[in-house]
């Protein structure tokens, strides 16, 4: 069965507790927050206070995706608010082996992600060490965005490379995924999945959550 991570970005701002408790009790397995710093993406999200203040109302795993630059210095920060996984982006930092050890250290899930044209062979170096890779299906920094369907490649190839580590490794991909086109990713080899829009701006989010959630049984 995939897992399914709806994206706060996508929801209502005025009423996140009540959204939140939505996709919890729906069935979600992650929740994912989108960490956006205006410098390594051009847009903006929220950052610490809202996690420690959406923290005290749910138990979902926080699967929290930095998309900023020098994440070395929020790992602590962002650990301390709440977050389970913490996923910074390869591009954003050379010391990506360093940042994984410090995600480590204080008790939290690694993850790490890619942009849409970097390369997944990248990813190589830290199969031994890594719990999430991260497949961006979009350019970071915008929701309701089109899925880029050159990403397969990088999706399968990440699978290769979880398999031969004979490792418990999520393949998260995240942007542009619905009902009408989840068994793409997922043919290609991710096992969780990131939905915003889909899950947030739809008419039912309970109905779409089971929905996305049903693809994998």
């Amino acid at each position: 069965m995939i897992k399914l991570s709806p994206s706060l970005l996508a929801a209502d701002f005025s009423n996140l507790e009540r959204d939140i408790k939505i996709v919890e009790n729906a069935g979600a397995d992650y929740l994912h927050l989108d960490v956006m710093d205006g410098h390594f993406v051009p847009n903006i999200s929220f950052g610490i206070p809202v996690i420690e203040s959406i923290r005290k109302i749910s138990s979902l795993v926080f699967d929290t995706h930095l998309m900023i630059s020098d994440p070395m210095k929020y790992v602590k920060p962002f650990a301390d608010a709440g977050a389970d996984i913490i996923t910074f982006h390869y591009e954003s930092d050379a010391r990506q082996k360093e940042i994984i050890d410090k995600i480590h250290s204080v008790g939290k899930k690694a993850g790490i992600s890619i942009k849409p044209n970097t390369p997944a062979f990248v990813l190589e170096p830290y199969m031994d060490v890594i719990d999430l890779i991260l497949i961006m299906t979009v350019e970071p920094g915008f929701g309701g965005q089109k899925f880029i369907t050159d990403t397969l490649n990088s999706i399968r190839y990440a699978r290769q490379l979880i398999d031969r580590s004979g490792r418990e490794i999520d393949l998260e991909v995240d942007g542009g995924i619905g009902a009408e086109n989840i068994g793409i990713p997922v043919s290609a080899g991710a096992d969780t999945i990131v939905a915003g829009s889909a899950v947030f701006k739809s008419a039912d989010i309970a109905d779409s959550v089971k929905k996305l959630k049903r693809y994998g049984v």
